[in-house]
């Protein structure tokens, strides 16, 4: 479904051939002439055998390179037709029209526009009964949103050289509440881009901003969290809607607002810089305090607030276990946070909530900086774009006169350099401590990390000889000129 790919995984279907089960694979290039030989060399019959194929339920199925595919406890039979008999014309000639039915729908999207009318129509539904309300409640809604407002505008004050997007004054671009649905297309994700989901290998630049929110939105269905929370599935929608392409390649909901709103300046140049956001927050912990405090702003809007069927009880349980986590991303916490977990490990106990919380911080730092667990064609985009960040930040702390940490230096710093410390002394440490108590991510995450720092090595001892080279080819003229 990738808006990026060029090829098309072959078709797989699923045949009963005289009470067994027989596999047919065939090419998505296939001809349906080609697919019916196919079939009849596989069901025993001659090649030019007229034929038509039947599901379970004795519905025709197409015989074309899109003919949907079934699996071994749904078997589709090939029957032979004898054009000998009109009642078996007659089935070839409804078989032919169905086909071309299927194919005219395929092509002009019918079932897509039917699942996006009936989705649109169910919005609508919902939109009705939200709006359905007391007037008396929705003005105290509204006074209540304006006191909170007029309270932020008067704690705030106005921005000190922060260039963050989100703003609660009045003068600065803020949460505006929508009354309609986000209009991105419902997609029915195949089996193959679910499995895909669940591995490292998920590539998100291959996808569309729409195709991502759909993603995310089955990812909450199928971790049942919809069910457990009582979620209104309009409301999930609306709020994975108001998210931006920064921080939708995260699962869980802790995750997908743990940078919500992240300026491009990390917490040192806040602090040094005397950002608005370091002194409303005294410093501690600035940017991860305004990405719950933006977070929690968005969902006290009543379109958007996911968890508004939760018991409010259970909800408090629920805000601060996301306050906690988002807080244990801020890097300088690193040791103290991975060290707490070390401590509990040989006793590590599942129904001790301290022991749950401490593997959770442990796992959201993991998902936090995952990166290089990932291939490294999809790993190396990120390391681009986070290099670049920091570049600007250096920059900018140069022409201020604040001080610039070294990894951040464009005049230090280079990629394999930036890579191989972090790797080995971040990374690889804290995913090795997690695989104590989960054996089985060696293989799919602390290996990678592995592959990827003897790769960073390879291209630091290849930048290494060619600086090398470099330097002597210099002293060589510079001797020659002094010949």
């Amino acid at each position: 479904m990738g808006s990026s790919s060029s090829s098309f995984p072959p078709g797989n279907i699923y045949l009963d051939v005289d009470g067994k089960v027989q596999k047919v694979v065939f090419s998505r290039h296939c001809s349906p002439c080609d697919i019916k030989e196919l079939l009849c060399s596989s069901s025993n019959l001659p090649r030019n055998t007229a034929i038509k194929v039947l599901n379970p339920e004795g519905a025709m199925v197409s015989i074309d390179a899109t003919m949907p595919a079934n699996s071994p406890n749904f078997l589709y039979k090939v029957v032979p037709l004898s054009t000998d008999q009109p009642g078996d014309r007659e089935d070839m000639f409804q078989s032919v029209l169905s086909q071309v039915a299927e194919q005219f729908t395929r092509a002009f999207r019918i079932s897509e526009l039917k699942s996006e009318v009936t989705n649109r129509l169910a919005a609508l539904e919902k939109r009705v009964e939200m709006e359905g309300l007391k007037v008396v409640e929705i003005e105290k809604c509204k006074n209540d949103l304006k006191k909170l407002r007029d309270e932020m505008t008067s704690r705030g004050g106005s921005r000190v050289s922060c260039s963050c997007k989100f703003n609660f004054s009045e003068d600065g671009k803020k949460v505006t509440p929508r009354r309609d649905v986000p209009t991105y297309p419902k997609y029915t994700l195949s089996q193959e881009t679910i499995e895909a989901l669940k591995k490292p290998t998920f590539d998100v630049w291959h996808w569309e901003h729409n195709e991502m929110l759909s993603c995310l939105e089955f990812m909450y269905h199928d971790l049942g969290l919809v069910k457990e929370f009582n979620m209104n599935p309009i409301i999930l929608k609306r709020w994975l809607g108001k998210l931006t392409l920064t921080d939708l390649g995260i699962l869980m909901t802790t995750a997908v607002c743990h940078d919500l709103d992240h300026p491009g300046y990390n917490n040192t140049y806040q602090i040094n810089a005397r950002t608005e956001l370091a002194v409303r927050y005294n410093d501690i912990s600035p940017l991860e305090n305004h990405h719950c405090a933006v977070a929690f702003q968005i969902l006290s809007l009543p379109e958007c607030n996911i968890f508004a069927n939760v018991d409010p009880e259970a909800f408090k349980k629920i805000r601060q276990a996301i306050i906690t986590l988002i807080l244990a991303t801020d890097m300088a916490r690193h040791g103290e946070i991975l060290e707490g977990f070390k401590q509990k490990l040989d006793n590590f106990d599942f129904s001790n909530e301290e022991h749950v919380m401490c593997l959770q911080k442990v796992l959201i730092k993991c998902c936090d900086i995952s990166n290089e667990v990932r291939p490294t064609e999809v790993a190396e985009p990120w390391v681009d774009c986070l290099l670049e960040e920091y570049f600007m930040q250096s920059d900018r702390e140069k022409s201020e006169g604040l001080p610039v940490a070294p990894f951040m230096d464009r005049d230090k710093v280079t990629k394999p350099t930036a890579q191989i410390g972090f790797i080995k002394f971040v990374l690889i440490p804290m995913f090795e401590t997690v695989m104590k108590l989960f054996p089985q991510i060696e293989e799919i995450m602390v290996q990678p990390l592995r592959d990827s720092r003897d790769h960073y090595e390879e291209l630091k001892q290849l930048e290494d000889s060619m600086t090398e080279e470099s330097s002597f080819m210099s002293r060589l003229k510079k001797d020659l000129k002094s010949e």
